[in-house]
């Protein structure tokens, strides 16, 4: 069994880091926060992440799914304003979880990395590319929420590290 969380349990997770355009000569810092739902009946994870980037009054939305578990292996759709929908897959092991979107119809192509810590946290590294050559590099670290308590309904499954 493996000792991951992030999207693997419910709960709200909290981060921070830098976002760096090659349009632009500044580094942009950001906090971000995900809701991770519990898996519904068909063993989707649906989840909602919020970034709030310094300096701009607007947060950027993302509503994720991860779906189709099995072999180390998933798939992950992702839609917001900008992009709209698109269709990724993603892999997991003990230490990381990553996933990819590629090839899709958007011209829009990146990966985001989940790296396990011993506390707990995850750090993150991501990269985009539109077609047009825009590149948006994305460094975090991400942590669950300490002062969250179980919903009603929810029970401890055992998976605490």
């Amino acid at each position: 069994m493996f000792n991951h969380s992030f999207i693997f349990s419910p709960g709200t997770w909290q981060g921070e880091g830098k976002i760096t355009l090659n349009m632009v000569e500044e580094d942009l810092f950001f906090n971000t926060q995900w809701a991770v739902q519990n898996k519904d009946f068909a063993g989707k994870v649906s989840c909602a992440q919020e970034i709030q980037i310094q300096g701009l009054s607007e947060n950027m939305r993302n509503e994720l799914s991860f779906y189709d578990f099995q072999n180390k292996i998933f798939s992950v759709d992702m839609e917001n304003q900008n992009v709209g929908r698109i269709v990724g897959t993603g892999v997991y092991d003990d230490q990381m979880i990553a996933w990819e979107f590629r090839n899709n119809d958007m011209h829009f192509e990146g990966y985001e990395t989940y790296y396990l810590q011993p506390d707990g946290s995850y750090h993150m590294k991501g990269e985009y590319v539109t077609s047009d050559q825009f590149r948006t590099q994305i460094e975090a670290r991400l942590w669950l929420r300490s002062n969250e308590a179980p919903a009603e309904d929810e029970s401890a499954d055992g998976e605490e590290e």
